[in-house]
């Protein structure tokens, strides 16, 4: 849990006392306090260049003070710093910076700095032959090994845009998908697109399977917050609700898009809800997509106290629509008791089924806990 700092400033927005106002208004509004903790530097925090013995620079207009200085003002107000990084010879935007022959420089460089996070984005290999997908897996690989001997503890999340089955066994985190649709990129969406919410959480759905012990499959950063152009609110509440809980169900990393020093109330509600991040932060397994009615979705996580939580989603543009919930399509029976997450309140205790009617793109999040009463009630 933390915050990355591309979907709310980019490559040119970013820069030193951006960062240090984040690091204080995270360690001061609740989010630290909840488990956001990780506060990392996407692109835009490097040089042009390296330097001449294949480091990495802080770029000398934005981060005069250095990536260290950053990572001692995290740590001195409980938090923890990463940054982006590239395995390849350039990044993203063309700069020759990539980590390509010079990855044991830039590693102990990292554990040098005292960094906690490292985002590892495939970017470009401009050597012959270029990324293909053996020398994709011994690049990360050499990173794995180096980063474990490096005498630091540093999450390593892999960004290469698609999942592969070696992921588990090399990283902490690793991308599923192309990057979400956020304020810096065409702006977010919920449905329609690849890099809208509802898609890129089915792509992610894909691997649900390889998630657990100590690997997360990771569907990119949240969206959550003021993430529309020239000024557009991007998703409206209940598209929002939807999205933070399917991220939630899914066990996913929650890393913040937003800017934590200037949330809306609604923003707050949201991002510090303790019951939806008790959900994200169950281990057991990653929760999954298990049955489509009409527009309604049912996506399902089984947590560690064997209660079972549902997310009921209405995928309809315009139209409220009836969402129902039998017991028997989660392995349940007789009396439940329900809870709405968002809410935080029990709804009551139901026998064999649940009915909501949902808005457009609007859920419902529930956690199911079975009883022994004969009580029945109605919501």
């Amino acid at each position: 849990m933390g915050w990355n700092s591309w979907n709310y400033f980019g490559k040119a927005d970013i820069n030193e006392g951006v960062v240090r106002g984040v690091i204080d208004a995270m360690a001061t509004n609740g989010l630290r306090d909840a488990g956001y903790v990780y506060v990392v530097i996407d692109g835009g925090w490097r040089d042009t260049h390296l330097g001449p013995n294949g480091e990495l620079l802080a770029h000398p207009k934005r981060f005069p003070g250095g990536i260290k200085t950053l990572a001692d003002y995290a740590h001195a107000r409980g938090l923890k710093l990463g940054v982006h990084t590239c395995p390849g010879t350039h990044d993203c935007g063309g700069d020759k910076v990539g980590g390509w022959g010079h990855e044991q420089v830039q590693v102990k460089q990292f554990a040098d700095w005292g960094l906690d996070f490292i985002k590892l984005d495939l970017c470009s290999l401009e050597v012959e032959g270029g990324w293909k997908e053996d020398v994709i897996q011994q690049t990360y690989t050499k990173w794995h090994a180096l980063m474990e001997t490096s005498g630091r503890d540093i999450v390593l999340s892999i960004s290469a845009y698609r999942f592969r089955d070696w992921y588990p066994s090399v990283c902490h985190m690793a991308r599923t998908t192309y990057d979400i649709s956020c304020r810096k990129f065409r702006g977010a969406s919920f449905d329609g697109t690849s890099q809208s919410v509802m898609p890129i959480a089915l792509m992610n759905n894909a691997s649900a399977a390889f998630a657990g012990k100590g690997y997360w499959n990771d569907p990119d950063v949240l969206v959550v917050g003021e993430q529309g152009l020239k000024g557009t609110q991007g998703l409206n509440l209940d598209e929002q609700k939807t999205h933070f809980a399917l991220w939630c169900l899914m066990t996913a990393p929650l890393m913040l898009g937003n800017d934590p020093r200037n949330m809306r109330p609604y923003e707050r509600e949201i991002l510090l809800n303790r019951d939806c991040i008790a959900v994200d932060q169950d281990p057991t397994e990653q929760g999954r997509r298990v049955k489509m009615t009409g527009d309604i979705e049912l996506w399902v996580k089984h947590l560690a106290d064997k209660r079972i939580v549902v997310l009921l989603i209405n995928r309809h543009a315009t139209e409220t629509k009836p969402a129902v919930l039998a017991w028997k399509d989660v392995t349940l029976s007789g009396n439940v008791n329900v809870r709405d997450l968002f809410e935080n309140k029990d709804l009551g205790v139901f026998k064999d089924s649940f009915e909501k009617n949902l808005p457009p793109h609007g859920c419902k999040f529930l956690l199911l806990s079975p009883v022994a009463s004969d009580v029945n009630s109605s919501f």
